[in-house]
């Protein structure tokens, strides 16, 4: 456990690098007996100064539900984190890369709830009544923490490497489609680089929507009616650099895409 006062020494940390686009040391290797909830606490803090200083809530993202994402990262549990209204870029957006700091893209589905979704024992059935609509989405990471070695401590704290997140495509219903065999072609500069199925996601991407209602609930939270959820990654993140062009092909249910600048 940390105390309150390392919680506020931390969240300044990672204010300022997100400010200066610089990244900060391991939080583990400096309080090795900082845990999971601690880690919360802190992405908490720096929720709590956003709303405050006038950004506005719109969702969740989900991360490490894959196994390719989590042997990327050597991270074993997934982790969600909170997506600002300054974080959704639409369609064909071109955006500043230099507001990130080690910038990649992974691809994913993003659920639109219509109606509340609580824990503690939601079911992929729950998600699915609950969601209005899925949607193609790219999500932009952005690391304020050094990235060699990190934990699910250092990544939660800084709101699971939370950046931005682009839509796109078509928006279709949860049940006209089987979400698990959702597809996607994942293109830097018209060149593929990476593939996948939405089943890597849990088996299913609504079961990491159902995870987070839960873990949610158990933090006293709940996912709201019109939030945005990101529902994991698919594919292995792919680096991006100023210039280059991203575009995922989700077959029938369309395309999305950015660019860098």
């Amino acid at each position: 456990m940390i105390s309150d006062g390392d919680v506020v020494a931390i969240a300044d940390e990672l204010a300022a690098a997100q400010r200066d686009r610089t990244t900060v040391p391991l939080l583990t290797a400096r309080y090795p007996g900082m845990t999971v909830e601690d880690s919360y606490a802190v992405q908490n803090e720096w929720r709590r100064r956003a709303i405050a200083a006038g950004r506005r809530q719109v969702g969740r993202k989900i991360g490490l539900t894959s196994k390719v994402m989590q042997a990327a990262t050597g991270i074993t549990e997934p982790d969600y984190g909170a997506i600002l209204d300054d974080m959704v870029f639409e369609n064909g957006s071109v955006i500043e890369h230099d507001r990130f700091s080690n910038v990649r893209i992974e691809v994913e589905l993003a659920f639109v709830l219509g109606a509340p979704l609580d824990g503690p024992h939601a079911t992929v059935f729950d998600v699915l009544r609950a969601t209005e609509y899925v949607v193609p989405a790219l999500e932009i990471l952005s690391s304020r923490i050094d990235m060699a070695g990190r934990t699910i401590v250092d990544t939660i704290s800084d709101n699971a490497a939370m950046g931005g997140l682009v839509h796109g495509g078509n928006p279709t219903p949860p049940t006209a489609i089987d979400l698990r065999w959702v597809a996607a072609l994942l293109y830097r500069n018209e060149t593929i680089e990476e593939s996948g199925v939405a089943a890597a996601v849990l088996n299913h991407p609504a079961t990491g929507v159902a995870w987070l209602a839960n873990k949610l609930f158990a933090h006293g939270d709940r996912l709201e009616a019109g939030e945005i959820v990101l529902a994991g990654s698919f594919t292995r993140p792919m680096w991006v650099h100023p210039g280059d062009t991203v575009l995922a092909d989700y077959g029938s249910m369309g395309t999305v895409s950015c660019r860098f600048v």
